[in-house]
């Protein structure tokens, strides 16, 4: 059973001609530090959705967002 691979791998080898068509599927691990430059990068797209929408909080504690109006 140990030569088989994980339970991820053998479903990506058994669904190749699929991902032919609809692309690879991501594989690496997520598990790993944020680089300097992808901070920044995230930062900025966090800032310009702040900048595209606002959130309104009602009385009984929901929210819900708008986007923000330009005028």
């Amino acid at each position: 059973m140990a030569g088989k691979g994980s339970l991820t791998d053998r479903f990506m080898r058994a669904t190749g001609k699929a991902r032919m068509i609809f692309g690879p599927a991501q594989r690496s691990s997520v598990n790993h530090a944020m680089t300097e430059d992808n901070k920044r990068l995230l930062e900025a797209q966090q800032a310009e959705e702040k900048a595209k929408w606002e959130t309104v909080t009602r009385a009984d504690g929901s929210s819900y967002i708008l986007p923000r109006k330009t005028s």
